[in-house]
């Protein structure tokens, strides 16, 4: 049309432009669409957290548990996540006030399902689970948990300071309440070599310290909080030899004059626990010290032949935890 002079330059000039100006608020209408969808999106996902209904709950009349002693018992335990799917059946066992007590078995068998029920993450399908001799559904679930310290497998670090994530195991620790505890989970000297000691940031889940350095403070975590029972679900997965015997010598002294429950594959690291419960299929399969089990040659020899061969009964040399 301007070729044949039916329209000027200025006027194709000016429609070019507004027809800029016309796809630029449809490109961002479009794109408005979009954002709209992933924010229902997350807000439908969001209230579904928020709404979601506790299935452990406070029963009426539960009352602040005392200081425990810390004897653990369940009896004729049973529980499933789902109705056809049974985890555990009728598992009894009795751990004694101070005593180390582990729970070995194959991948499956139900031994992290068992710590679970101790604070109350679950309650049992049947059978009760008992603290001292009461059951722990009597006792207000904040109060039951501040007694009983976690150290797990993977650990759960914050984005922050090293000395706040040692001090959330008790929020009102002192700065040398922190320092002995990480003296004890020998994570001192190495915090010291950070670039701004304890007030060093790591990184969300603690990305930027080796897996050694994150479970010691997790254990100085556990050493703040200086509760009578200890949980401990395969915490040597993944270290190397060096920072395997450093948490070990710092778990050596967690465990002083608490009941402890460890969860371990590696046989070697609970020789000299005071009782070994072996789970299987849901089930206690069998329980006693290290050597009364290999002498019975059940399920515990079997799974020590795999790891240990040539190590029978006769072997007797027992290194802590």
């Amino acid at each position: 049309m301007t070729l044949k002079g039916t329209l000027s330059a200025g006027s194709l000039v000016l429609f070019v432009w507004y027809l800029g100006k016309m796809y630029k608020p449809m490109r961002d209408l479009s794109k408005m669409t979009d954002a709209y969808s992933k924010a229902a999106v997350g807000y439908e996902r969001i209230r579904e957290v928020l709404e979601t209904d506790h299935q452990v709950k406070d029963l009426p009349g539960a009352r602040r548990a005392p200081e425990f002693r810390g004897a653990i018992e369940l009896e004729n335990v049973s529980f499933s996540y789902g109705m056809n799917c049974p985890i555990l059946k009728q598992v009894n066992l009795i751990i004694k006030p101070g005593q180390m007590a582990a729970l070995v078995g194959p991948t499956g068998a139900g031994k992290t399902t068992i710590i679970s029920l101790i604070p109350r993450l679950y309650d049992p399908d049947a059978g009760t689970v008992k603290i001292d001799g009461i059951d722990v559904r009597r006792f207000q679930q904040k109060s039951l948990r501040q007694q009983i310290s976690l150290v797990l497998q993977e650990t759960l670090l914050f984005h922050g300071p090293v000395w706040s994530n040692i001090a959330y195991g008790r929020l009102d620790a002192s700065r040398d309440d922190i320092l002995r505890a990480a003296m004890q989970a020998n994570a001192h000297e190495f915090i010291e070599q950070l670039p701004q000691g304890y007030n060093t940031i790591i990184g969300e889940r603690g990305m930027t310290l080796s897996g050694g350095q994150r479970q010691r403070i997790a254990i100085a975590r556990a050493v703040i909080r200086n509760t009578p029972i200890l949980v401990l679900d395969e915490v040597s997965t993944g270290l190397d030899a060096a920072s395997e015997k450093l948490v070990f010598e710092a778990l050596n002294r967690l465990m002083k004059g608490k009941t402890s429950i460890v969860i371990a594959h590696k046989l070697s690291t609970i020789r000299a626990a005071d009782v070994i419960f072996v789970v299987d299929d849901g089930k206690i399969a069998d329980h006693g010290k290290h050597i009364e089990l290999l002498k019975k040659g059940g399920l515990y020899t079997k799974l020590h032949e795999l790891q240990l061969p040539g190590e029978g009964p006769r072997y007797h040399t027992q290194i802590a935890l």
